[in-house]
């Protein structure tokens, strides 16, 4: 809700999962209310409804890709707009009851993303094993707990929540994989802009306009807009057309972006904001945000501005 702060969370469930480790790096909902939802549609609903203030949905993973299902819920339906980001790096466990060892597991429970990202090292360390696919990373943990399973995979969190001893941590295949998570509200006035935001928006292009696409990309570099991420999805209306969702650096209170997104609103059949929000920082001296090419500063815009009102008003110089 504009101008209060959020105190009822929502996040993709169940408990143990990656999706609440991330919810609880965020202040408010470590103080606040936190709710397990069965779907990314019944979270975000929650927050439509105003039965949550916010939802935690994921949005990307740098091994998998995008989430296909949170896209297409924020394409449809009510607006809700993103107001914050959390990257969070996956560490898969392996755990186990206490009392088990590793030469004692014959089954390991796995959610199918979790199984793929530590395929090469469940051959090197458990060749006969078993692993059975299972709903979620937290449902992996439960049922190790309950003795269905010798073992599972798992986030650190879900160990610790079911009493679980870990037998072998850090086993994904690659060890710098991050899954990226939106935090979802209900619109209202945007974070103000930090001088490191992102933009994101849903793009419907013109698909009888020949270079339609390559129209939309345009208006953003000519301003100087940097694209970070272009994913395309399908509407459902017919083979062939899509709706295609943009992250670009800047906030929309910025001048440039400003002008992207009149530009992009002339161009294009449809523009669905999703919301300007603080970018990710990992505290690096390489993370700094970029700045603006040379003459497209919103000081470069508000001066090109001021000299275009003299020559309207008749002054030249």
């Amino acid at each position: 809700m504009p101008g209060t702060p959020p105190t009822r969370f929502v996040y993709l469930g169940p408990e143990g999962t990656f999706a609440e480790q991330a919810l609880r790096t965020v202040p408010a909902a470590e103080r606040g209310d936190r709710t397990p939802a069965r779907s990314v549609g019944e979270a975000l609903d929650a927050v439509r409804a105003g039965e949550a203030d916010a939802a935690l949905v994921p949005l990307e993973n740098s091994i998998g890709g995008a989430v296909g299902v949170t896209l297409d819920e924020l394409a449809e339906g009510d607006p809700l707009v993103i107001t914050r980001e959390v990257v969070l790096p996956v560490e898969f466990v392996l755990a186990g009851r206490p009392g088990v060892t590793p030469a004692d597991v014959r089954s390991v429970a796995a959610h199918p993303q979790a199984s793929t990202q530590c395929r090469g090292w469940l051959r090197d360390h458990l060749p006969d094993a078993t692993v059975v696919d299972v709903l979620s990373n937290g449902a992996a943990a439960a049922g190790a707990a309950s003795g269905e399973y010798d073992a599972a995979i798992c986030a650190p969190i879900g160990a610790a929540r079911h009493r679980l001893t870990v037998l072998a941590d850090k086993i994904a295949d690659h060890p710098d994989a991050v899954t990226r998570f939106a935090l979802v509200s209900r619109p209202g006035p945007p974070p103000p802009p930090t001088g490191d935001d992102l933009t994101s928006l849903a793009v419907y292009i013109a698909h009888d306009r020949v270079g339609a696409l390559l129209g939309v990309l345009m208006e953003l570099a000519v301003r100087g807009v940097n694209l970070t991420r272009i994913e395309s999805r399908p509407t459902g209306e017919a083979l062939g057309r899509y709706v295609f969702f943009l992250d670009c650096t800047g906030h929309v209170a910025d001048v440039r972006l400003g002008e992207a997104l009149r530009g992009l609103r002339r161009v294009c059949a449809d523009v669905r904001f999703l919301g300007s929000y603080p970018r990710h920082r990992w505290g690096t001296a390489a993370d700094r945000p970029t700045p603006a090419p040379a003459g497209l500063s919103d000081a470069d815009y508000a001066d090109a501005a001021a000299w275009l009102a003299r020559l309207r008003a008749g002054e030249l110089n």
